[in-house]
């Protein structure tokens, strides 16, 4: 379950999608005038707006690994301001 507050979502929106959603030029849009249910049981919960990138995957690879799916732990490097840190906030 990919979870951050509706606010840092909208902020992250390159689309403008919540916006026409908030003017009311998209109607059904969940979380503005439909209804997001969280899960009552994710396997994983990972908070976007606490979490970098790689502490997200990282947190996502340890559950896989915890279910016996090992995965190559190698990507291709992605530019963070420093570790740990979250650019969203």
């Amino acid at each position: 379950f990919i979870d951050a507050p509706l606010a840092t979502v909208e902020s992250r929106d390159p689309k403008g999608l919540y916006k026409k959603a908030r003017e009311g030029k998209i109607k059904g849009f969940t979380g503005i005038d439909a209804p997001y249910e969280r899960p009552e049981n994710a396997e994983v919960h990972v908070r976007t707006d606490l979490l970098s990138v790689r502490q997200s995957v990282n947190k996502i690879l340890e559950k896989l690994d915890e279910e016996g799916i090992h995965l190559q732990r190698k990507f291709r490097p992605i530019d963070e301001e420093e570790p740990g840190s979250c650019p969203s906030r």
